[in-house]
């Protein structure tokens, strides 16, 4: 006897008709999936999804100085050591002593310790406590060429506060080019090549993310917002994480272009150097992290010889970074005042280093 089943229309069919229309829905799923495995919109998903998946518990947020006049209090970074070590952009976010970083996964670091950085590279290098952190290599990182494309990931716009993931943004490299030739268009004092990416990456909180091809590798960070002088459009660009950019990671981690300590049980020199006596006034120090730019500069003294100008800012005293003038006064007082010193100041948008020496020191100023 035949079997027999009812359709939704209300019609006898037999139960081989069924059965037949099962294997043709199979069918058609079975073809329908091989289809989305070949296509390369689908792949290219799929891509983006398996980079994110191995990159995201890498990445961090990091919390800072900011908040007012339209300054954003966080940005980007990642873990490159399993001691703690995090990778991101040098700027006014670390300009203060209270660095929160959080995980991907919702723990919170307080008070993070500022390492070193490098403004001429703009790097910057923290450091929270613990071990055995999941991390990038950036031994094993790659170079992109035109037209390669790429993964960026960020916090921009500071979306993700606690374990929530950091974004996601894709796109291609437009070009690899000098940025210094870019020189009075966008404002900085980054020299060398960048990658220019044709993705809307470089927004508010970003600063610090990373770049990666479709292997998930390494290819760049993620630099700070530039606006061109010339016609107001931004530059959405990746700082490559070539041999030099490693070594003055490798750098900092070894205790070259840390910010200056002070020491209060130190003897000073008998005869101290003073910022005054190298000809040097510093705008009033009226907050906590006043930055120490150049007041005035008196004629005939040593820092004019030099050639430093009112508005220069000070980073750097002998190697030691300076963040802010009581720092910088107190760093320069526990100097001879027979000493040379060096000093590396931004200008606009150059990086400028000048030697002063003891020789030409006097009594010029009040």
């Amino acid at each position: 006897m035949q079997s027999l089943w009812i359709s939704r229309t209300g019609k006898i069919q037999p139960a081989s008709f069924r059965a037949v229309r099962l294997v043709f829905f199979l069918l058609m799923l079975l073809s329908c999936g091989l289809w989305i495995g070949s296509n390369p919109l689908f792949a290219q998903a799929n891509f983006y999804q398996d980079v994110f998946v191995q990159s995201r518990n890498r990445m961090v947020k990091i919390y800072g100085a900011g908040g007012f006049q339209g300054l954003e209090a966080y940005q980007t970074g990642c873990l490159i050591s399993g001691e703690g070590h995090v990778l991101t952009v040098w700027s006014y976010v670390l300009d203060t002593n209270y660095i929160t970083v959080v995980l991907d996964d919702g723990r919170r670091y307080e008070e993070a310790e500022l390492v070193g950085a490098d403004p001429r590279r703009e790097i910057a290098i923290l450091k929270i406590k613990g071990e055995n952190f999941p991390h990038f290599d950036l031994s094993q990182s790659a170079q992109a060429n035109v037209g390669s494309r790429v993964v960026a990931m960020s916090n921009l716009y500071g979306v993700a506060t606690g374990n929530e993931p950091v974004s996601v943004q894709h796109g291609v490299v437009a070009a690899k080019a000098p940025l210094n030739a870019r020189r009075g268009v966008f404002e900085t004092p980054l020299q060398g090549d960048v990658y220019v990416l044709d993705a809307m990456t470089n927004n508010p909180g970003a600063a610090g993310g990373i770049v990666l091809n479709r292997e998930g590798k390494l290819l760049g960070m993620l630099g700070k917002e530039l606006r061109s002088t010339l016609n107001n459009t931004w530059l959405n660009y990746a700082i490559p994480f070539d041999s030099d950019f490693q070594e003055t990671v490798e750098l900092i981690k070894q205790g070259q272009y840390v910010p200056a300590s002070i020491d209060p049980e130190a003897e000073l020199p008998p005869y101290p150097l003073t910022l005054t006596s190298l000809g040097i006034e510093l705008v009033p120090d009226v907050v906590q992290r006043t930055p120490p730019f150049i007041d005035f500069v008196y004629e005939g003294s040593s820092a004019a010889e030099a050639g430093l100008e009112p508005g220069d800012l000070i980073i750097f005293l002998d190697g030691q970074l300076i963040q802010s003038c009581k720092i910088l006064q107190e760093t320069i007082r526990r100097i001879d005042s027979t000493e040379d010193v060096s000093l590396t100041i931004t200008r606009g948008n150059e990086l400028l280093e000048f030697e002063l020496s003891g020789s030409l020191l006097n009594t010029i100023g009040p």
